[in-house]
């Protein structure tokens, strides 16, 4: 498995990327959509997208990620809002953490994401 990390704060994905690399999680991090969308090129099977950044959103980056990588899964962050307010949406196939992001929590998304591709 392949992670992209996208989050406008860079000590949030540089500790999540080296805490999956403990757990022998490849991944890489961007700080911007267009450092997101210049990785994206390079094959990933699942990015990590902060709901608010500054200029391109996660969900506006999602649909400009698909455009790059087929059969990407995503995961949303966001520090607003409840766990509870996201059950919806990842009932809908969309994967939805709270900040601050729990490394096990993280682990665990990645994991259903990544088998439920192809589905």
């Amino acid at each position: 498995m392949k992670v992209l990390l996208v989050d406008d704060e860079k000590e949030l994905v540089t500790t999540l990327a080296e805490r999956l690399g403990l757990r022998g999680i490849e991944s890489d991090w961007a700080v911007t959509a267009e450092q997101a969308l210049e990785k994206a090129e390079k094959g990933f099977d699942i990015a990590v997208l902060d709901v608010k950044m500054p200029g391109v959103g996660g969900l506006e980056l999602k649909k400009k990620m698909e455009g790059v990588v087929a059969d990407m899964r995503f995961i949303f962050m966001t520090g607003h809002g409840s766990q509870e307010d996201f059950e919806r949406g990842s009932a809908e196939g969309e994967f939805y953490l709270v900040k601050p992001v729990s490394i096990e929590l993280l682990v665990k998304k990645l994991k259903e994401a990544a088998a439920s591709v192809g589905k």
